[in-house]
């Protein structure tokens, strides 16, 4: 990776797309620390333990979320957004239609995304004003001002922080056309890199403690994260590659297809979107406690009840799991038909080896989906639950100091949907990169 990136330097153009996409990070980075206004924020804002949709967007934010700054929100309306206009697509006939057509209809399902992007920032940004009103994070109290202010500072931070959101997917799109890689996934990269200077930190703190059994689990979460990484990037590349054999058929006096090839299909087919679905569902329990003024106690129905959705519980883990695999089944679904997929391999004269074409087609392509679908639902679960696993393991392993200090566990900040993002991103761009040096570098029949 280090060595196409320093090879792609050396050419002038795609040396120009990258200073230009870093310029753009430089300017995202900039707007995550300017402070919206009338905010009296002198710290982090808590975003309470375990599990919450404000701990999630913290993380997806690169912290501008618990510092209230103007790119507070980030890119998670867009991707909302996307997400939204995917599972439509195949509800509503027409949004499936514009799909179908071409540029053309891409365009016009974009411009509806940037819509949907806007309206989803509103209300975003409407819910995030009410939390930082219910927890005294305004600048001034409202027994300080009247009705018609009261109402002007409302809409100067609701519009500060959904214009943010616009701001922030123009600058994605920029990216795209002119710079390298995905905007969206490039901005979103950005954002979680930045917290790695709060994870190194934690991990000097524990260091700090002197305890021995810190001086073992630090190096130890070292070496799991690499290896985590290249686990991922093992899971991003594996494949499953159905051989197809075309025909033999004349069209004039030319003779087409007779050649063997292959269907290749991930085993990670729809990437960290379960992991997405699964932990927004179970993190609306933890926000709706967030809002409730008095906290019920923990000997409560209630009390047990939100306590079993904290990300630190066991039943949060196997809830966790379970919605993962549902969902890498529901997007699977939707993302794959078999019988399209074997209508148009009849339609060029296309075969898979000993499977009549149709029905059985379908079916065969349906059976090998379904057992991919679960195996790569399984391999992202070991990345998604590991941190959680891990910290309930120390947790109950590592006794707290004498004095109920330290809290006798050790919890780790980057989350396994973080590690598949950041890793997917980076090889998609190197991807890219090497796709765009071998067009510059191709010698064709003019050299």
């Amino acid at each position: 990776m280090i060595k196409t990136i320093i090879n792609a330097f050396k050419i002038p153009e795609i040396r120009k797309k990258l200073l230009f996409t870093a310029f753009i990070i430089l300017i995202f980075r900039i707007g995550s620390v300017i402070p919206v206004p009338f905010l009296n924020i002198v710290d982090e804002i808590e975003v309470g333990k375990g599990n919450s949709i404000l701990t999630y967007l913290s993380l997806m934010t690169g912290s501008a979320f618990t510092y209230g700054t103007i790119f507070a929100m980030s890119i998670t309306p867009y991707i909302n957004a996307s997400i939204i206009m995917q599972l439509l697509a195949v509800a509503i006939p027409a949004l499936e239609k514009l799909q179908k057509e071409g540029e053309e209809g891409k365009k016009k399902i974009t411009t509806i995304t940037r819509f949907v992007t806007v309206g989803l920032g509103i209300l975003q940004s409407l819910a995030y004003f009410f939390f930082l009103r219910a927890n005294n994070y305004l600048l001034f109290d409202d027994s300080q001002l009247s009705t018609p202010q009261m109402i002007f500072e409302a809409v100067v931070i609701i519009t500060v922080l959904t214009a943010g959101t616009a701001v922030i997917m123009w600058l994605g799109e920029q990216i795209t056309i002119d710079g390298i890689g995905n905007g969206i996934s490039i901005i979103l990269f950005a954002g979680i890199v930045s917290r790695f200077p709060t994870l190194i930190k934690q991990l000097f703190q524990y260091l700090n403690t002197g305890r021995l059994v810190y001086k073992i689990l630090v190096p130890v979460v070292i070496v799991i994260f690499l290896l985590m990484i290249a686990y991922i990037v093992l899971l991003d590349n594996a494949e499953r590659r159905l051989p197809i054999q075309y025909s033999k058929r004349v069209v004039g006096r030319k003779m087409y297809g007779g050649q063997n090839t292959h269907m290749p299909i991930k085993v990670n087919m729809s990437g960290v979107l379960p992991i997405i679905f699964a932990s927004s569902i179970l993190s609306l329990p933890g926000t709706v406690q967030m809002f409730l003024k008095n906290q019920p106690a923990e000997d409560t129905f209630w009390g047990k009840f939100f306590n079993a959705f904290q990300g630190d519980s066991w039943v949060y883990a196997v809830l966790y799991f379970l919605l993962i695999i549902f969902f890498a089944y529901f997007y699977s679904t939707i993302q794959y038909n078999p019988i399209e997929m074997a209508n148009n391999l009849r339609k060029n004269n296309g075969a898979i080896p000993g499977i009549r074409p149709g029905r059985p087609t379908s079916d065969y392509i349906f059976k090998i989906l379904s057992r991919l679908t679960l195996i790569g639902a399984l391999m992202i679960s070991v990345v998604a639950l590991f941190p959680i696993v891990y910290s309930l393991i120390c947790d109950a392993a590592i006794k707290p100091l004498a004095d109920g200090s330290d809290g006798g566990g050790m919890s780790i900040s980057l989350g396994g949907t973080s590690l598949i993002i950041l890793v997917g991103v980076a090889l998609e761009t190197v991807r890219q990169l090497e796709s765009q040096m071998m067009m510059r570098h191709y010698k064709g029949f003019l050299d």
